[in-house]
């Protein structure tokens, strides 16, 4: 779903430049914050809450041939929804809603497991839980969007999942394996992980989808409200920089596959202050000076898409019997992901060359996911060459 998403949007971007025109049921913006936020995370999710959830919750195995209906449908789901983006209204529904059904029946799962477990740390998986729920609640609520063709309220659907529902099950993760990691690999550093830590991280990304909600219904929004903004995220900023640090950044960058999910949480706190100067920007002008998607971009590619391309890695590798090292081959690939989201976000600072670095940078995320799925996706199905179950 990656490859498939990333190879669409590039043509889109390319057909846009080539002033081709392509006949669009939404708006191109709208199907593109749609697709990039839950149509493909969503399924890394339920490979790794049905593989980490259960030992988090001491809980038996899950069959993965229990999980597969709910993954058919929502894959036959996004492919028709993609279709219908293009050619009609109906198509996309139908195939909103049984992304939308079949997201609800895994996320009734986890949660039955949640509730089912007595293991007694179950506050990460909790909140993922809950998460998961924002998740079901924004996919329907874009389903129905896209049937009485309301935009707004489609694109609202899209912000609050990738807040509430996409960045908010990274970031639990993010809390609970990245000091893990990290302790387990760099001698003489602890897995400093507090629980108020996690509140407060998981309430400042909450806060951020009224805020993003709020600008698409009501814009140029009061001077007020973007220096509140900035007044929380600006510190939020600086405390993830200096967490970074204290997680072992520095330290990791002795071993590749580490460094990676540091990098990628590195991208969080960036994000967090282009953020941070962009609605100070639009505070003093009134919102007509401002860092376009730079903040949004540097989240979604920063942080989501580095910390999802190291994080499928370590999984592939670990349950595919390959050695938990970053060779050259994904090494690159990291590096040519960083080199797209620069791309990115210098295409949204300087918007009088943002065609040519935005299609670098679709260019290069497109190249990364292929090459990835190439060597990595040729794994799955095949037995170990360990000779193990898996």
């Amino acid at each position: 779903m990656l490859l498939l998403i990333s190879v669409w949007w590039a043509a889109m971007l390319l057909a846009r430049a080539l002033d081709l025109a392509l006949p669009w049921v939404i708006s191109a913006t709208s199907a593109h914050v749609l697709l990039m936020s839950l149509g493909f995370m969503p399924f890394f999710f339920i490979g790794f809450l049905f593989t980490a959830g259960p030992k988090w919750l001491a809980l038996p195995e899950v069959p993965a041939r229990k999980l597969l209906p709910s993954v058919l449908m929502m894959l036959s789901g996004w492919v028709i929804a993609l279709i219908g983006f293009h050619t009609g209204v109906i198509a996309s529904t139908i195939g909103l809603i049984l992304v939308a059904l079949g997201w609800s029946l895994v996320c009734l799962k986890f949660v039955v497991m949640v509730k089912q477990s007595r293991a007694s740390d179950r506050v990460h998986a909790t909140l993922i839980a809950l998460a998961c729920c924002m998740g079901v609640i924004a996919m329907w609520v874009a389903a129905f969007a896209l049937w009485i063709e309301h935009e707004p309220l489609l694109r609202s659907a899209a912000h609050a999942a990738l807040w509430c529902f996409v960045a908010t099950v990274f970031t639990v993760v993010s809390h609970r394996m990245l000091p893990f990691f990290s302790a387990a690999s760099i001698p003489l550093l602890d897995a400093w992980r507090p629980m108020w830590l996690l509140g407060l991280m998981v309430s400042v990304l909450w806060l951020q989808a009224p805020f993003a909600v709020a600008e698409l219904w009501y814009w140029p929004l009061p001077s007020a409200v973007r220096w509140m903004q900035v007044a929380i995220e600006l510190p939020f900023a600086a405390l993830l920089l200096w967490l970074a640090l204290r997680w072992g950044l520095l330290q990791s960058l002795k071993i590749r596959l580490l460094a990676m999910l540091h990098g990628g949480f590195v991208w969080l706190g960036i994000a967090f202050m282009l953020a941070a100067t962009s609605h100070a920007l639009m505070a003093f002008t009134a919102g007509d000076i401002s860092l376009g998607l730079a903040p949004l971009h540097a989240l979604t590619m920063g942080y989501l898409g580095s910390t999802l391309l190291a994080m499928v890695t370590r999984v592939s590798s670990g349950h595919g019997g390959r050695p938990l090292t970053a060779d050259n081959f994904i090494w690159t690939l990291y590096g040519v992901l960083q080199t797209a989201i620069f791309l990115r976000v210098i295409a949204a600072l300087w918007p009088s060359a943002a065609t040519p670095f935005t299609l670098l940078s679709v260019l290069a995320w497109t190249a990364v996911a292929g090459s990835w799925a190439l060597r990595y996706g040729g794994w799955f199905g095949r037995p170990r060459p360990d000779g193990r179950a898996g």
